[in-house]
């Protein structure tokens, strides 16, 4: 089993994507959702904790073998203390992309039998290093689609 290349190159799509949104925010930046959810600076800020310290630390672990036990990554918890919402987007678009480089470039990297290694994520079950770009798509989908309304909220500029 190799990386599914098209699966990677469209994980790298996503920094560029959050870049836009930031760019069309303007003074908006802070606003969260009137039904509840992340503001812009948030979903930055989530993207790049959790690309390093969830998926980042999960390659590593997975890639290293011995069936880890993966930690969920409570990014509610962690907006509210880290305050998001207080700090610079432009730092945290910074930290997202290298940090999704650096996962690309490390699952890029991975033999065929460290694909085949497997852990216990909380909150998920048992996955496989090869289910991670799945999950990653996943999760940046479901940020792409929370960007998409927030930002359908606004009027164009």
């Amino acid at each position: 089993m190799t990386a599914d290349q098209g699966a990677l190159a469209r994980l790298a799509e996503m920094p560029d994507e959050l870049a836009a949104a930031l760019a069309r925010a303007g003074t908006r930046l802070r606003e969260r959702p009137r039904q509840g959810g992340f503001s812009l600076l948030e979903h930055v800020w989530h993207l790049a904790d959790l690309e390093r310290e969830g998926f980042g630390a999960r390659i590593a672990r997975l890639r290293g073998g011995g069936a880890p036990f993966l930690p969920d990554f409570d990014g509610d918890r962690a907006a509210r203390e880290r305050d998001y919402q207080a700090r610079r987007a432009e730092e945290g678009l910074a930290l997202f992309r290298r940090a999704r480089q650096d996962n690309l470039a490390a699952l890029d990297a991975c033999t065929p039998a460290e694909w085949a290694h497997e852990g216990t994520q909380e909150h998920v079950g048992r996955v496989t290093l090869s289910d991670l770009p799945r999950l990653m798509r996943e999760h940046d989908q479901s940020h792409r689609d929370e960007i998409a309304a927030l930002l359908r909220g606004w009027p164009a500029s």
